[in-house]
């Protein structure tokens, strides 16, 4: 883990499907009294369909516009993103936090979330549910169980390439590595 001198205030947290983005990115936003943006709930749309591109661009935009003070977003999204949260980009972050947690935890995380989920027919985003009947289907764009599969080792090769550039990211290893980058980050004044 690597931690900056001073802390972030415009921070995306990426990761796997079932690493824990959204999770820490709620503690971290009500840590620092910051706003947070889920990107799944920008991007996707009724019946998991895709929100149209301009608009969920032009969401993304206003959140940013709104919120110069700071921020926390979560989820990856890149290829629909482009660069507008990147750092070095007016109002993108400054620091990509990645929640990079072994395989064997990821998995055991996704299954159970998936799970609980599907039993208890929890509302994602828009109306959306994962439905137990895709837990079955082999293609990874179906089946969230297997999109943590075969994406882990994709992230991983993305992750490190963007370190080794020289990026602002810190790599969180473990939910020990998690826990203390939290409890090193700065909190809001109580009202």
């Amino acid at each position: 883990m690597i931690v900056r001198a001073s802390p972030p205030h415009r921070i995306r947290v990426v990761g796997t499907s079932g690493s824990g983005k959204s999770r820490l990115a709620e503690v971290v936003a009500a840590r620092m009294g910051l706003a947070r943006l889920e990107l799944d709930a920008v991007f996707w749309d009724e019946g998991w369909t895709y929100r149209d591109l301009d608009e969920a661009q032009d969401r993304v935009r206003a959140f940013l516009a709104a919120h110069p003070e700071g921020w926390v977003a979560d989820g990856n999204w890149n290829s629909r993103l482009g660069d507008l949260m990147e750092p070095g980009t007016p109002g993108g972050a400054d620091a990509v936090v990645w929640v990079d947690h072994s395989r064997p935890v990821v998995m055991a995380r996704v299954i159970r979330r998936t799970l609980r989920r599907g039993i208890l027919r929890e509302e994602l985003w828009h109306g959306n549910r994962e439905r137990p009947r895709t837990w079955l289907k082999w293609a990874p764009e179906d089946n969230i169980i297997r999109w943590a599969w075969t994406t882990h080792p994709t992230m991983t090769r993305r992750m490190e390439a963007r370190i080794a550039a020289g990026d602002p990211v810190v790599r969180l290893r473990g939910q020990r590595e998690v826990d203390a980058w939290v409890r090193s980050l700065p909190e809001a004044p109580r009202r």
